[in-house]
């Protein structure tokens, strides 16, 4: 369906928690170096696993950006979730104290595949080990996945906003992200704080060893020799809000978010059906008003799956014909960081038009010839972009893509 006009949205603040950076400007300098966060799991013990790699949020400092709450009262989860909306509100150009914030009618929409399953692992295994009489009350309440968006609006003390949390597994950051476009397009908010947010966790790791999906050391989407994913963790959160409060207040404008589209297909609760890719690439690209071949390059889902990489690549090349635009995946630098997925590429597409470059798909060897795209490999280019693609692909066909193009010098 095409979208009725409306506010036009933009994006003014990026927090980002990942692994190969914390904080916006060491995220983009992994970016444009091709980092990889990939190394040996410590967050639980991988005894047993002939395959124990993951791309861990390191030297993350809770307390240097949650000011108002007791960290300890929250999961890891929620920590990296409120940090990254701590730094997209500070970049946004919001004082420090956030009491600017408070009467704003607000939207807090974060996505998420596990919510706070970290917590959950460990209490499970004291019940196991302990019986339940000695699961720890403290880590018990910081489980329900409402937490990740609640806690942000308790951290700025906001009085007028909507706190919600999607669980659409690894579409969940784009579907946060549609969600706060609609809000501020509709006027129904002011501002919108957006993305997604989960952290590494045994039950996850598992699931995904146990289909046969993980990689022994590094994750290469569309290389021939792919061997599946890496799992990742990590948050991203990005501050929206209409383009004329954004002039009004003198903000710095990363991108604007043009449209989106979502799907569901429920066709298989793990491989990905190419014709669902398809419809939703053409609802987002509808719902934008662009036309294929005014994108410049698509965020790929991109897994590094055998069956993840060729669907996806046909399903493109179906869309946008033999000229696809340049396809890239940042899961091959930070792994796949699940609700986090599509909000950290959100951001490395607004960073990208702001920037003007395209970040690389690293571990790259040898483009596979069933997938057929350009995936930059193993290094930056530097590029004119004015409108990117974002791909969000997940379990159960829940499928979100989100269109951004690329602020105005002159928005009169």
């Amino acid at each position: 369906m095409r979208g009725e006009p409306g506010r036009r949205v933009v994006v003014t603040g990026l927090g980002a928690v990942s692994g190969i950076g914390v904080g916006v400007a060491e995220f983009l300098a992994g970016l444009r170096a091709g980092k990889s966060a990939a190394g040996p799991i410590t967050a639980f013990d991988t005894e047993g696993f002939d395959r124990s790699t993951a791309c861990e949020v390191k030297d993350f400092e809770p307390d240097r950006w949650i000011r108002n709450l007791d960290a300890r009262t929250l999961g890891r989860a929620s920590r990296f979730s409120v940090a990254a909306a701590r730094m997209a509100v500070a970049d946004a150009g919001f004082p420090e104290s956030g009491s600017a914030l408070r009467d704003i009618p607000s939207l807090i929409s974060v996505g998420t595949t596990d919510g706070e399953s970290r917590d959950l692992d460990h209490l499970v295994e004291e019940e196991v080990d302990l019986g339940p009489e000695r699961m720890d009350p403290t880590v018990a309440r910081r489980v329900p996945a409402g937490r990740l968006s609640s806690a942000i609006a308790q951290e700025f003390a906001l009085t007028r906003a909507e706190a919600v949390t999607l669980p659409t597994a690894c579409a969940a950051g784009n579907y946060a992200v549609g969600y706060g476009f609609d809000a501020i397009r509709a006027g129904d908010v002011a501002l919108a704080l957006c993305g997604g947010a989960d952290a590494l966790c045994r039950k996850t790791f598992t699931g995904f060893y146990r289909l046969g999906t993980i990689a022994p050391e590094r994750c290469q989407p569309f290389d021939k020799d792919r061997k599946g994913i890496l799992t990742g963790e990590g948050a991203g959160i990005l501050v929206l809000e209409s383009l004329e409060s954004a002039l009004a207040r003198g903000a710095r404008i990363y991108a604007e978010v043009l449209g989106y589209g979502l799907n569901c297909d429920a066709d298989h609760p793990v491989a990905p059906n190419q014709d669902s890719v398809v419809r939703c690439m053409r609802l987002a690209l509808d719902n934008a008003r662009v036309k294929p071949e005014e994108v410049d390059f698509i965020s790929a889902h991109g897994t590094g799956t055998k069956a993840n990489d060729i669907t996806e690549a046909r399903a493109i090349r179906q869309v946008f014909g033999d000229t696809a635009p340049r396809t890239v995946s940042i899961k091959s630098m930070i792994g796949h960081s699940m609700g986090a997925a599509g909000a950290l590429a959100s951001i490395a597409c607004a960073l990208a038009l702001t920037e003007g470059f395209i970040p690389p798909t690293i571990n790259h060897d040898e483009t596979d010839p069933e997938c057929g795209l350009d995936c930059v490999p193993n290094q930056a280019v530097a590029a004119d972009l004015k409108v990117v693609q974002n791909n969000g692909l997940a379990f159960g066909g829940n499928n979100a893509v989100v269109i951004f193009g690329k602020s105005q010098a002159d928005w009169s």
